[in-house]
């Protein structure tokens, strides 16, 4: 399966570094500094997310599953789906999340163990909730030649699907314009929290 992401080979010698090397902060920028990797990578279109949800009505004692897509032909588009990926168990809501669009799931063996990762762009969000809707709100994150920046990180601190609003200017959106070109036609998005009982309780605790 053909990856079609030029820089999946530097963020996933970067994330080897890491690993190999946790006491250190961040990974080295050379490429031929970090560790190389010349074994199989399976590449999959779709992650199952399962998670507690006891205010929602619908899955058997609270339990939900719902699933997060990654896949070049989704209806005849791509489709990237975007996530909460948990930093920090200890901390509430976005205080211990941020939001990633995943470009990729893949998994590999390395030094005897499988990992299971996903390859994202990073979504920056503003210091606190927008006054008037009590959202969060998202950029990309870019880097100084406004490249949005990549990085792999395991699957399981993927907490689940976000739901991402446009924040709409002054201009009028043709006619014509089509969901699936929404995330890349847009500077700013809401965190949208009332998607469902789940995520409002997962942002607001309440």
């Amino acid at each position: 399966m053909h990856i079609n992401q030029p820089k999946f080979p530097l963020a996933l010698q970067h994330f080897l570094y890491t690993y190999d090397n946790p006491e250190h902060e961040a990974a080295p920028v050379a490429i031929e500094d970090c560790p190389q990797f010349e074994g199989e990578i399976k590449v999959y279109h779709m992650a199952v997310a399962t998670f507690y949800a006891p205010s929602d009505l619908c899955g058997a004692g609270g339990m939900k599953r719902e699933l997060i897509w990654s896949t070049p032909d989704f209806h005849r588009k791509p489709h990237h789906d975007t996530v909460f990926i948990v930093l920090d168990e200890s901390q509430p809501g976005m205080d211990g999340m941020e939001i990633g669009q995943v470009l990729l799931f893949f998994s590999f063996h390395y030094h005897q163990k499988e990992f299971s990762c996903a390859l994202i762009h990073w979504y920056v969000r503003d210091d606190e909730p927008d006054t008037d809707t009590e959202m969060w709100t998202v950029q990309l994150e870019c880097d100084r030649r406004g490249i949005p920046t990549v990085q792999v990180i395991e699957v399981e601190t993927i907490a689940r699907t976000t739901h991402l609003l446009p924040i709409y200017g002054s201009s009028r959106v043709p006619d014509d314009f089509s969901h699936h070109d929404a995330l890349d036609s847009f500077y700013s998005f809401f965190v949208n929290h009332f998607i469902d009982n789940h995520a409002h309780e997962l942002l607001t605790g309440h």
